[in-house]
């Protein structure tokens, strides 16, 4: 059984996250069904920009339709596969383009997060130089015969440095870019760890003033809210050189972005997102992908959604030729279905075999049981085509709490007790743009 090989340390944080209805980090193939055909498009946008290409994706779903699961699943692929991976959420503070730091702030948290295979859990910028050094050192004396405390072996391998660096020299800011890098690869031979320390607050933006970027580095620009996205492009570039497949930048929660009451900022925000998907539609950029996640009102709301702008309209819109019913997804919008019913039941038994392996109990329910629960859950809530995989899984979670808690009840007592009440469904969002609390939230 699967579920039995799963360390506690994973099984841990999918009890902990799924029971807090929030989606987990590790383990997320461990109950992955249902989305076979989206994640296999992703993948092989993943095999072109690992070629040299690059993506864009939108994955569209309601909230608890398993957008930010399916997010999460590719992300885990693509570490898995040797890309360097970014992720942050859209929030009120965190922006594609604003003034006064909001978008800058979305860049600092991509680099926060940025995660190799070897470090999954983010922080993994100064793990990716390191490596990249190592190789080089360790390429350089292969080819010369010479060791690390040789002569002229450090002068080497900074000639080999500036060799690769320079490729993200013809970029925009990339000049600058490459200083930044070298000044890094300089303060590891002098282990002066100010220097690198320096180097990576640059690279993560963290410097505040040119002036102080000069001072500690020698160069005359710093990140900010007009060229971070330029940087995601040389990082991309970068991280490709020295051997991994690329980058994957996933921006969860573009709803923040509809929910701009400003129009002129909601739409720089739009124009930004068209520019960066037209340089990887038109091959201007190479070994990114980015997927960004949103909900249909996001993307759809004529008013104030991506429709509300004609070229984002033109790019996006379902095809005529496809009818209700015939999922299409080829264009640059994925629209997450509903799970059916046998796969939800597939899913709640892989939650209910990890539960029990991770409390050492045999404990297991019948194909007969589970669509019990399953149809208890649809009869109190309503319409079973508007139940959402993460409001079936939260309630699925407290009935297993309970189950583990009284070990004399059985399943078919606790949901047909009265005290089980399935969660409410949550609320779709306005799309009223003229109602003056619309962004009103307590």
């Amino acid at each position: 059984m699967a579920a039995a090989k799963l360390s506690k340390r994973v099984s841990t944080a999918l009890i902990n996250a799924l029971s807090a209805g929030v989606v987990p980090r590790v383990g997320v193939d461990q109950i992955a069904v249902g989305r076979e055909k989206e994640v296999a498009v992703l993948l092989q946008d993943l095999e072109n920009v690992a070629a040299g290409g690059a993506a864009f994706r939108f994955v569209v779903g309601r909230y608890g339709s398993g957008k930010s699961f399916t997010l999460q699943l590719l992300r885990s692929h693509a570490l898995e596969q040797g890309f360097v991976v970014a992720d942050a959420d859209i929030t009120p503070e965190r922006r594609i383009a604003g003034a006064n730091g909001t978008s800058l702030a979305t860049y600092r948290e991509l680099m926060k997060n940025l995660a190799t295979k070897s470090r999954p859990d983010g922080g993994a910028l100064a793990i990716v130089l390191e490596r990249w050094i190592a190789a080089i050192q360790t390429q350089v004396a292969k080819e010369t015969g010479m060791k690390p405390s040789s002569e002229g072996f450090d002068d080497k391998v900074e000639a080999k440095i500036r060799e690769v660096v320079k490729e993200s020299a013809d970029l925009v800011n990339g000049f600058e870019f490459a200083n930044v890098i070298i000044a890094y690869w300089n303060g590891h031979r002098s282990d002066d760890e100010t220097k690198k320390m320096a180097a990576l607050r640059w690279l993560r933006g963290e410097f505040a003033t040119k002036t102080e970027a000069r001072q500690a580095l020698g160069v005359r620009v710093v990140i900010d809210d007009e060229t971070w996205y330029d940087y995601i492009k040389l990082l991309a570039r970068f991280v490709a050189d020295i051997g991994y497949k690329g980058l994957l930048v996933i921006l969860d929660e573009a709803i923040h972005l509809y929910k701009i009451n400003i129009p002129v900022a909601r739409q720089n925000n739009y124009d930004k997102l068209l520019a960066m998907f037209n340089d990887a539609m038109q091959g201007r950029v190479s070994h990114l992908a980015i997927v960004i996640g949103g909900t249909p009102q996001f993307l759809e709301d004529p008013r104030r959604g991506l429709y509300s702008d004609p070229a984002w309209q033109r790019r996006t819109v379902k095809s005529r030729i496809v009818k209700v019913g015939v999922q299409d997804i080829s264009g640059p919008a994925i629209r997450l279905e509903p799970l059916n019913q046998e796969q939800i039941l597939q899913l709640l038994k892989r939650l209910a075999e990890i539960y029990a392996a991770h409390h050492n109990q045999s404990q297991s329910f019948s194909e007969e049981e589970l669509q019990t629960f399953l149809q208890v859950v649809v009869n109190r809530l309503g319409a079973d085509a508007l139940l959402t995989p993460g409001e079936i899984v939260r309630d699925f979670m407290s009935v297993l709490h309970i189950l583990q808690q009284n070990s004399t009840l059985t399943l078919s007592q606790v949901m047909h007790g009265s005290a089980f009440q399935p969660r409410a469904k949550a609320e779709t969002p306005s799309t009223d743009a003229d109602n003056e609390f619309a962004e009103f939230t307590i």
